[in-house]
């Protein structure tokens, strides 16, 4: 095995998963104001950016080569059913408009949830102390067909409500936007690796957890169930979310179905790659290629990561 190890061009030749920058989605942050470029404490690189700034922030990543972007969005002002997610006026229409203005060719993908956008931080509407799914529904479809209104290319719901895809489908259908495509966040666990986003989206639970709708870190077999319900109701990528300590479930995902599929190198992961990487204990640069790697080896077709802009200038 040694013989084809030795030279560097033969160990290329033999490679069996490389990463490009073609793989790789940007999360981004976006908010309010004017001027505003918030650093996120937790997550080193990342801010959270008002409209003026998300223009140079989107040149740079066209510049890199990065052809995918996901948004989040902070709202003015929070109500308990999260109205401003579905405004015409709502942050991230405003800033699909201002992406679409500044780089027409960038694929704008959306978060389809409203635990940003709702005061006691939940995924969906409350009632009765618990988060009511079918309640959510309506909203969830709304909020989507406002962000395809507004330019999106792609619209991802994360709220992990049952039948969230099917009632997101059915909505942009009977609107016009029978060909916009559903990312669908399938396996997505209660996972604590979400810490820092929660800081970057102000998106924490005012009470309670959210264990009541996503998925159990213990579980695979029902990761597989999710993704087929998903597919059954118009998926067109399925997702598993976070990805570094799932890579079991994107590969066995890889191998039941032959669709696209997206990982997420969420949050958690990235603060303490880039932690260990301020106190000098790990190569940063070689840990995050490494990790990249394996997600893409598990089965990932693309990945949405906080190391996007960073990975891309490595690789070129």
């Amino acid at each position: 095995m040694r013989r084809m190890r030795e030279a560097s061009v033969l160990r290329s030749l033999a490679q069996e998963t490389r990463i490009s920058i073609s793989d790789f989605i940007y999360p981004i942050f976006v908010t309010h104001g004017r001027g505003v470029r918030n650093p996120i404490d937790p997550m080193p690189g990342m801010y959270q950016l008002s409209l003026d700034n998300l223009i140079p922030e989107i040149d740079e990543v066209v510049s890199l080569g990065i052809g995918a972007v996901l948004l989040f969005g902070l709202p003015a002002s929070k109500d308990a059913e999260g109205t401003e997610a579905y405004e015409p006026s709502g942050i991230i229409q405003e800033a699909i408009r201002v992406i679409k203005q500044t780089a027409p060719d960038m694929l704008v993908i959306t978060d389809v949830c409203l635990d940003e956008f709702t005061d006691h931080g939940h995924c969906g509407v409350i009632r009765n102390g618990r988060v009511d799914n079918d309640a959510t529904l309506e909203l969830l479809s709304r909020m989507a067909v406002c962000q395809a209104e507004a330019g999106a290319d792609v619209v991802a719901p994360s709220a992990m409500m049952d039948g969230q895809v099917a009632s997101i489908r059915t909505g942009l259908d009977s609107t016009g936007f029978e060909n916009l495509p559903i990312m669908a966040y399938s396996a997505k666990y209660a996972s604590s690796f979400y810490g820092p986003f929660r800081v970057a989206a102000d998106s924490a639970p005012q009470f309670g957890d959210r264990r009541g709708y996503q998925m159990d870190i213990a579980n695979s077999r029902e990761a597989m169930r999710e993704i087929q319900m998903d597919i059954d109701e118009g998926a067109d990528i399925i997702m598993v979310k976070p990805a570094l300590s799932y890579l079991d479930v994107i590969s066995r995902a890889r191998e039941a179905f032959g669709y696209p599929m997206a990982a997420y190198n969420v949050s958690g992961e990235y603060a303490m790659v880039k932690a260990a990487t301020e106190n000098e204990w790990i190569d940063g640069q070689r840990i995050t290629l490494e990790i990249l790697t394996s997600i893409k080896r598990a089965g990932a077709d693309m990945i949405i990561s906080y190391h996007a802009k960073e990975a891309a200038r490595w690789l070129s």
